[in-house]
């Protein structure tokens, strides 16, 4: 009611508190429904006083204050009983009028009138026998016949019933040419009567919807560009259109603009809807029909508008000459509709609203309608609801707009049900939502839904697009391109291009950017709608080539990546189309970038529908993509699934591999026992196969677990048995991984020379299979190695050579231990402005993308620079926080380092109690890895 008042002129003297209700005090005039009322009841009493001219005004201006559908698009079962109540009574309005009309002499005029009414309601007998009445004294009786057949051929499709006794009576009266059936004696029946003149400027536009919310940023746009640009198309004419996918709400906003401009077009404003895509609409209209329909709704007698387009294109100019006039033409299907519309109307603004965009038109001002905002979304659902209601479930309404995808049709249905059932909470019609399977079910209301709205633009497509519509929704990524597009629909690419962009010109499908196309929310739902028991079969071929497609590309994008990567069978035939172009480093890092989120949902794709060896396969080649981008908890994930699914198979080679990485995932996030055991199973089965590489893997893997829990004794074997495999096998790439692990074990031993020889044999090895990552690892642990033997210059250059190699599409965990490095080495010699440079760079980064592992190490030694800075507190800190990180994965090397540096920073505040604590600490964690001196003092 509060709304209600704010809304409403005068809105608090009108809706008055009375008692524990309401009651409306409307002035006289105040409301049209009393108006009308009013009208009717003076209309009857002239009549029935002999005074027709003076009933039919009052009936005229009965119907004048109607302005479209009454209640239109309000909700619920009172609601629609009361608006049908009104409009028949309408109707009703209209029949006395054209009947006394017809009295009058009036038949000429009457036509386009009756033709405008019958056409909104072909059944109203009433109606079509008026008709055929006004085009018999109009001198038309074939066309009143005509008439007649038609009615009794939709009465009989429809209802399955024949005309009404009166309806036949007048047929056969007309038959006859009967004499009581003439009209009156002034009355001009020949074919070449003159044409009616309207009455004043003409308004045939639809209601505009009083709540249109959310479209402000569109609707102030499309004026702008009305009031402003210069005519366009036909000279003295301007024509924008608006396209849009159904339910984005392109009518409303014609509407509305039209509305708002009708004051600036003060001869007229026509509207022709042209039923492109319109529920319930059998056929579209042509350019002749809606020819025929503007020259009636201008006064142009039926007997005087010609069979042929250019013909009536002529009439209409000549109808509308020096006339300024606003033309909506709403849901067109083609350009072959509206192109005769627009020559033929100059010195009009032309409107024109399409599911497609007519690209053949020329010289026309396109406004492309997208989704409403969230923001948009949020004032629509507000003002649908209310303030009270949404303000009492925000989190639910925002979750309500994503799940109507923030399209107004959605969105308009779910609020309409909510609004007619007060007792739903948003969250419950929000969980209904939810299953997808019935979210098409949930969007409907009456008879607007949006499965229906979608289901027109997918009927207008010919057989095979509409297959091709429908197999494309079987992607699970959010972005398909062309490649997996053709992989899908078993077709090359440049065929796939064509049907992706005839798709998208359809407004089912969206382009977020160049060569990449998405499916909305409710679009993909509606298409996943479409499949069943007959498509089964084809679905899952299609399916078969994408997770095929996938294999491949990985397989291809990984050797161009990770040169010397061991290959194995994997009982998965090779994908024979095209490929994007995956030869060099560069692409296949950007492609797997690119595809990063499509390849996890492919991934869940395959799990779902228990294609494990799919499953299996494809992680291990994603995965090369997700350690060396950072991506751990990913990776982590994904290499337990393909374990299970390895395991389902019984596939043993899978399921070493699949172990190997899992391990791998372990270290890198800092599971060490874990990561131990699952190790030395992929190990153990790895040596009953006979598969050396995966042998290798686990074996260096296994020794760097052992390595981060200080068990260096039984570290060291592991390492050198790696390195003898991978030597033996060639595998110059996993031998240099190996070597720089063997070098940051060597460090953490205090064993620098080794340390130093270690590092230098990883680097040559980069020479032969080169390896970013590796490489600035190796150069890392070479720069620890020589900081260990106080070589700072040769350090420093060793890290210049890293930072160079590093850069953001590396792990920022690595970068962060090259920065800090540089960091110490800058102070060491001496270079003062380079320490806090590198320093920041460096914590920032381990922070924001490190692993637990590199966060630690990098923390401790940024701390350990502090300490020699004098900065002891900032000391305290970064120890403080590197000991919590290295405690909970019990990285015992980290753990020693964090207590010794506290231990250091404690004593520079004075603190020797604390210091004394945590040498002790130290020393018991030393103590325990077996560490010597030398191994110590960092």
């Amino acid at each position: 009611m509060a709304d209600l008042r704010r809304r409403l002129p005068d809105g608090g003297s009108t809706i008055l508190t009375d008692g524990p209700g309401y009651r409306t005090a409307v002035p006289p005039g105040g409301l049209d429904l009393l108006e009308f009322e009013a009208r009717l009841q003076a209309a009857a009493q002239a009549a029935g006083a002999g005074r027709p001219e003076e009933a039919c005004t009052d009936l005229q201006g009965a119907l004048d204050l109607w302005q479209g559908t009454v209640l239109a698009d309000a909700g619920g079962s009172v609601i629609g009983l009361a608006a049908a109540a009104l409009d028949e009574r309408r109707l009703n309005a209209a029949e006395q009028l054209y009947d006394l009309r017809l009295r009058l002499g009036q038949a000429g005029a009457l036509i386009p009138e009756l033709l405008a009414l019958i056409s909104a309601n072909p059944l109203r007998e009433t109606l079509r026998g008026q008709l055929m009445l006004a085009l018999y004294r109009s001198g038309r009786q074939a066309e009143a016949l005509e008439e007649y057949a038609r009615v009794r051929e939709l009465l009989a499709d429809e209802l399955g019933v024949d005309p009404g006794r009166q309806l036949v009576q007048l047929h056969e009266g007309i038959l006859r040419e009967s004499p009581e059936l003439a009209g009156s004696p002034g009355e001009t029946t020949t074919a070449s009567a003159a044409p009616v003149a309207p009455r004043g400027s003409i308004c045939t536009l639809p209601y505009a919807l009083p709540d249109f919310t959310g479209r402000n940023d569109e609707l102030t746009s499309l004026l702008s560009h009305v009031r402003s640009a210069e005519p366009l198309g036909t000279p003295g004419t301007q024509v924008h259109a608006i396209d849009g996918m159904g339910g984005s709400g392109k009518t409303s906003l014609a509407v509305c603009a039209a509305h708002q401009l009708s004051d600036e077009f003060p001869d007229g404003q026509l509207y022709v809807n042209l039923h492109g895509f319109t529920p319930g609409s059998q056929s579209t209209v042509s350019a002749s029909a809606a020819m025929d329909i503007l020259l009636r709704a201008v006064g142009v007698p039926g007997d005087r508008i010609p069979e042929d387009l250019s013909g009536r294109e002529a009439e209409w100019r000549a109808a509308i000459s020096g006339r300024r006039m606003l033309l909506l033409l709403d849901n067109a299907s083609d350009v072959a509709q509206v192109r005769p519309l627009i020559s033929a109307s100059p010195n009009c603004l032309i409107l024109i609203t399409s599911r497609v965009r007519l690209l053949d038109l020329d010289g026309i001002e396109w406004h492309s309608l997208g989704t409403m905002t969230p923001k948009d979304s949020a004032a629509l659902v507000t003002r649908m609801l209310g303030p009270d209601r949404v303000d009492a479930e925000p989190d639910a309404t925002v979750e309500l707009a994503t799940l109507c995808g923030h399209l107004p049709l959605a969105l308009r249905i779910a609020t309409t049900r909510l609004r007619n059932r007060p007792q739903w909470t948003i969250r419950y019609l929000v969980e209904r939502l939810r299953d997808e399977s019935r979210r098409m079910d949930e969007l409907s209301s009456g008879e607007r839904s949006v499965a229906a709205t979608l289901q027109l633009s997918y009927l207008a497509m010919d057989e095979r697009h509409g297959e091709a519509f429908r197999t494309l929704a079987l992607h699970p990524s959010p972005r398909i391109d062309g490649y997996s597009a053709a992989a899908l629909l078993d077709t090359d690419l440049r065929e796939a291009e064509d049907i992706l962009e005839l798709l998208l010109d359809a407004q089912l499908l969206q382009q977020p950017e160049l060569g990449v196309y998405t499916f909305h929310d409710l679009v993909r739902s509606f298409a996943g709608s479409r499949r069943g028991p007959s498509t089964e079969r084809t679905d899952a071929a299609a399916v078969e080539r994408l997770l095929r497609y996938y294999h491949t590309a990985t397989g291809t994008a990984c050797d161009a990546l990770f040169t010397g990567r061991a290959h194995h069978s994997t009982a998965i035939e090779e994908y024979a189309g095209e490929l994007p172009e995956l030869t060099d480093e560069e692409s296949a890092r950007l492609w797997f970038a690119h595809e990063h989120q499509g390849l996890l949902a492919v991934i869940d794709l395959a799990d779902r529908l228990a294609q494990d060896r799919h499953v299996g396969w494809l992680i291990r080649n994603v995965a090369f993509h997700l350690y060396a981008g950072g991506y751990l908890e990913e990776f982590h994930e994904l290499a337990r699934r393909a374990t299970r699914a390895a395991r389902r198979l019984d596939d043993p080679v899978l399921l070493s591999v699949s172990l190997s990485n899992l391990a791998a995932a372990c270290w890198k996030l800092g599971r060490f026992e874990e990561g131990i055991d699952v190790a030395r199973e992929g190990c153990d089965i790895a040596v009953r196969l006979g598969n050396r590489d995966t042998e290798a893997h686990c074996e260096s893997t296994l020794g760097l677990l052992l390595l981060m829990l200080g068990r260096y004794a039984e570290a060291l074997p592991r390492m050198k048995r790696a390195i003898e495999v991978a030597r033996e096998i060639g595998a110059s790439r996993a031998e240099a991984e190996t070597q720089t692990n063997l070098s940051s074990l060597y460090t953490r031993w205090g064993r620098y020379g080794e340390a130093t020889a270690a590092a230098r044999q990883a680097l040559e090895l980069t020479r032969i299979s080169p390896d970013p990552v590796n490489e600035t690892m190796a150069l890392a642990d070479l720069a620890a190695a020589q900081m260990g033997m106080g070589q700072y210059a040769d350090a420093h250059e060793s890290l210049r050579r890293a930072r160079e190699i590093c850069d953001e599409s590396g792990p920022p965990g690595d970068t962060a231990q090259v920065l800090a490095l540089s960091a110490v080495v800058a102070h060491q010699i001496g270079d003062t402005h380079a320490v806090p440079y590198w320093a920041e760079r460096a914590l920032a980064l381990a922070r924001s993308g490190g692993t637990p592992v590199r966060q630690a190490y990098t923390e401790n030694i940024l701390g350990r620079l502090r300490t020699a800075q004098g900065q002891h507190t900032a000391a305290m800190a970064l120890h403080s926080h590197a000991l919590e990180i290295a405690s909970a994965i019990r990285f015992r090397s980290e753990e020693a380092s964090a207590h010794l540096g506290l231990s250091r920073a404690a004593a520079g505040v004075g603190d020797m109690l604390t210091a004394r604590a945590h040498q002790g600490a130290a020393t018991k964690l030393f103590d325990l890895m077996e560490l010597p001196d030398t191994g110590r003092g960092h």
